[in-house]
């Protein structure tokens, strides 16, 4: 039997470690292209005055700005509420105590409001797919952004255009929104209707055009495993 391919656009780190997983879990069944759709970019933001209690962090970039910001000499606050394991597991390796909501923004307002913190240091991306901000003031967190990176977008590779362009079958494994989007632009003018999107969630398939979007299908819970779930139902049952 062919090996199936599965497009992978995770950025760095997570794309090899997402290479990895796809590996352990399907073996030769799967053969995994890789191609970014974004390179993080680190910048160097005025730290904001403030007797912040916790970080809030949704994503692996926001936890490894915070070890840069520490290294420069920042007072960053000694407790981290993140959105998702991964990023928690980041920030407790920056020496940070942790609490993780293991889910998406909505969970992770609902651990905020949980808590007792309420003046918060949010540190994030130039594109955010929710305003945390907004969503807290009515439970009275004064939140204050901080912009600590961007995710510059990338262009398919060459390898991966030829994957697509090929009318294999071929699996699209989805992490975010913009994920999706960047994918669009960047494979316009190939053909998509060979492919089987895996997506994150609802406001991640909800980017795709309709034919894929009806395709599509969305994790279980947002995170890596129920990602790795859903692209395991892509896959034929093995015999006997």
């Amino acid at each position: 039997m062919p090996s199936q391919i599965i497009l992978n656009t995770r950025p760095e780190p997570q794309a090899s470690r997402f290479t990895a997983e796809l590996v352990a879990s399907f073996g030769d069944r799967a053969l995994v292209v890789a191609s970014p759709l974004m390179l993080p970019e680190f910048v160097a933001p005025a730290f904001p005055d403030g007797d912040f209690q916790a970080l809030v962090l949704t994503s692996e970039a926001g936890a490894l700005a915070a070890i840069r910001l520490q290294a420069e000499g920042a007072q960053l606050p000694p407790c981290a509420i993140c959105v998702g394991d991964r990023t928690a597991e980041v920030a407790k390796n920056a020496g940070l105590e942790t609490v993780s909501a293991s889910g998406d923004a909505g969970d992770l307002v609902r651990l905020i409001i949980s808590r007792q913190e309420d003046r918060l240091l949010y540190l994030h991306g130039e594109d955010r797919a929710a305003d945390l901000g907004a969503a807290l003031m009515p439970f009275g967190r004064r939140v204050t952004s901080l912009v600590v990176y961007r995710q510059r977008a990338c262009p398919l590779t060459a390898r991966a255009r030829a994957a697509i362009a090929s009318g294999e079958p071929l699996i699209l494994p989805l992490f975010s929104p913009r994920s999706a989007r960047l994918f669009l632009e960047a494979a316009e003018g190939l053909p998509l209707s060979h492919l089987q999107p895996v997506v994150i969630s609802e406001n991640a398939r909800v980017i795709l055009p309709e034919a894929l979007a009806d395709l599509a299908l969305v994790a279980a819970r947002p995170d890596g495993p129920s990602m790795l779930a859903a692209i395991a139902r892509c896959f034929p049952p093995l015999a006997g």
